[in-house]
């Protein structure tokens, strides 16, 4: 109820009312934290890379990039806080580690991904980026 008379209060004195948002968005990332398609085919060949998928199930049923798995973006921040074991059983890879160079998050179009990298980058994964091309990208290129 308070905040309810503060606002009000608020906008009684002509003081505009803003809505915020915290969600990352593509332009916001910083280009060190954003892969290329070739880049990202390069480390996917090479089988080097954690490429974590973070769109829903019934999207990724539609087609995925080998070797990703499937973490949605609403379960990002509690996977990358599970313990390396529990990741694994769960997930069915290693959990990736923090100073890793090649976790790359990806969803169909980037806007996913980009919130899901700046989570891991909270959480300490400081290298951590964002296939901002998505599923999208790669399936015009790639012809899967």
């Amino acid at each position: 109820m308070l905040r309810l008379r503060t606002l009000l209060g608020w906008a009684g004195r002509g003081l505009g009312l803003a809505r915020v948002s915290n969600t990352p968005r593509l332009g916001n990332m910083a280009r060190g934290n954003v892969i290329s398609h070739k880049d990202m085919k390069a480390l996917v060949t090479s089988g080097k890379a954690h490429v974590i998928d973070v769109r829903l199930p019934e999207e990724v049923a539609n087609g995925h990039i080998a070797s990703s798995v499937n973490i949605p973006v609403a379960e990002v921040e509690e996977a990358l806080k599970m313990d390396p074991e529990t990741f694994k059983t769960k997930y069915g890879v290693d959990k990736p580690q923090k100073d890793d160079e090649n976790l790359i998050f990806y969803c169909q179009k980037g806007s996913r991904s980009a919130q899901a990298t700046e989570i891991a980058m909270t959480l300490g994964y400081t290298k951590a980026r964002n296939y901002a091309g998505g599923y999208e990208e790669w399936s015009e290129k790639e012809g899967k």
